[in-house]
């Protein structure tokens, strides 16, 4: 496999403040560089920016497995045990599920945990992580 390189991600969001404090004391992305209407995350290694804008948008859904997935949405694929540790740190908060956490594909070589939620802005994310981390693009 190829070393992994960090991505960079910049989304929309309609309240800086709010999001701000989603990313950092909810989710715990620790902070980066910043501006007025912009702010830096180390999410998981990667940079994500949120960028204060007009006009964002829900998003749409598409079937998957049995579940209505929010597209588009971005995320992680953690280690188990990582994805069980944010798992129980957003349970404790009280964070609203889209798709509360689960197992699916379930044997099958993409069988996975996952679960979804929204920012404060409507942007959705995915977290999961795979039984078997090498199958992560097994067909």
């Amino acid at each position: 496999m190829k070393k992994l390189r960090p991505f960079h991600l910049a989304i929309p969001v309609d309240d800086l403040a709010r999001c701000r404090a989603f990313y950092g004391q909810v989710l715990g992305c620790a902070e980066g560089r910043s501006a007025d209407r912009w702010v830096d995350f180390d999410f998981w290694g990667h940079q994500l920016v949120i960028h204060e804008v007009s006009g964002h948008g829900p998003a749409g859904h598409n079937p998957v497995d049995g579940e209505r997935v929010p597209v588009p949405h971005f995320g992680v694929v953690l280690e188990m045990n990582d994805w069980r540790t944010l798992r129980d740190r957003l349970i404790a908060q009280d964070l609203t599920f889209e798709i509360e956490p689960t197992v699916r594909f379930e044997g099958e070589a993409g069988e996975q945990a996952t679960m979804f939620f929204f920012d404060p802005a409507g942007n959705a994310l995915e977290f999961k992580a795979m039984r078997d981390p090498a199958a992560l693009f097994a067909r």
